[in-house]
């Protein structure tokens, strides 16, 4: 009897997880279970890029459960973090430890996250160890790619990112703390108005190739976590014909769909009724950039009535500088401040940035 009733208890859970793709069915079944979700991409004040919130000597979880714990205070219930795999080639059971302590302290806040496995924004040349100081007045002047230029194009490292996805989707495969994993963030970006120069040739159609991979590779851990990985530029989504091979990639491989949008509200609702023809659950895991005309009370309802997870960029300004602007790379803010804030909600000290939109969070995400 009692390895029946435990035998029972596995069903739901064995159901989810497997090795394809999610049916629409699974997918909205899935959905159905989650609150409103609505959350921020986040690294604590004290780090600047991805290597620095989890490497051993700069790991910081006291300030970590500070901040999450001022987003729970508005009714935030997510966060999107970013992951490397450098950190798991470096001490993949330290670097475990550590995602496992940061998702004791998100649980303590009701807090689930989704985990970004890869990233080709910013600086294409990551290095472990000590992280330099932020560029005076430039936005996410220490961000770094995963993999780096070198790992992307060297086909002889392949072998270790496929050791690094499989390893960090499998050990949290079943963990029921973590919402899902985004494997790619905007896998074709190739940073123009940065580092656009530093760029690999062909960095583009390598992506493309390695990305159906990734899917493959994470699959192979059959996680009850839905993947991801969210399409974002591009002039028209409605139609296939229009779409490149990864934002195809994204859309026929994804359990659930993603997306990023900084555009004003009738912009950010037309994307959204693009991707609600393909009849799965909806995730913004990137919005909100006050300079560019997208507001949480912009974009928030929309969101809201079309059941869509929102995930805006930014919670605390720090040391990734993105309260100010993306042409702050152009023309660096070293002897002014920004009219308005890009993005964060609050200020280091955890007083909010704007008030009202501290209180106009709190309303609307009370359920």
């Amino acid at each position: 009897m009692i390895r029946l009733v435990a035998l029972c208890a596995l069903i739901p859970l064995l159901a989810t997880a497997q090795t394809t793709r999610w049916t629409e069915q699974q997918a909205n079944d899935w959905y159905a279970k989650q609150p409103w979700l609505v959350g921020a991409n986040y690294i604590p004040a004290t780090a600047i890029n991805q290597l620095e919130m989890w490497q051993a000597d700069s790991f910081d979880p006291a300030r970590i459960d500070k901040e999450l714990g001022w987003a729970q205070k508005i009714g935030m219930n997510t966060m999107r973090v970013f992951l490397h795999d450098q950190l798991w080639q470096q001490d993949a059971a330290g670097f475990q430890k550590r995602m496992d302590q940061f998702l004791k302290i998100s649980k303590k806040h009701g807090i689930r996250p989704l985990f970004v496995l890869f990233d080709s924004c910013w600086d294409p040349f990551p290095k472990l160890g000590k992280q330099h100081a932020p560029t005076p007045g430039i936005h996410n002047s220490g961000w770094v790619q995963g993999p780096g230029a070198t790992a992307l194009m060297d086909r002889a490292q392949e072998a270790r990112l496929e050791t690094y996805v499989k390893g960090v989707v499998g050990a949290f495969a079943k963990d029921d703390r973590i919402l899902g994993w985004d494997l790619w963030n905007e896998p074709d970006n190739t940073n123009g108005s940065s580092y656009g120069k530093q760029e690999p040739e062909g960095k583009v159609a390598r992506v493309a190739e390695l990305l159906p991979k990734v899917y493959a590779w994470a699959r192979t851990a059959a996680p009850t976590q839905p993947l991801t990985s969210g399409i974002w530029n591009g002039n028209d989504w409605s139609e296939k014909a229009q779409l490149t091979s990864i934002q195809k990639t994204q859309l026929e491989q994804s359990d659930v769909i993603s997306f990023h949008n900084y555009d004003n509200p009738t912009e950010f609702e037309k994307r959204i009724t693009w991707l609600e023809r393909l009849h799965r659950p909806v995730i913004c895991t990137e919005y909100m950039a006050r300079g560019n005309g997208s507001f949480f009370s912009g974009s928030l309802p929309v969101g809201k009535l079309h059941h869509v997870a929102m995930i805006n960029w930014g919670l605390v300004q720090g040391k990734t500088q993105t309260q100010l602007p993306w042409n702050s790379w152009q023309k660096p803010y070293t002897d002014r401040e920004p009219s308005i804030w890009f993005h964060e909600v609050f200020k280091t000290d955890g007083s909010a940035y704007i008030p009202e939109e501290v209180t106009y969070l709190k309303r609307i995400t009370k359920k």
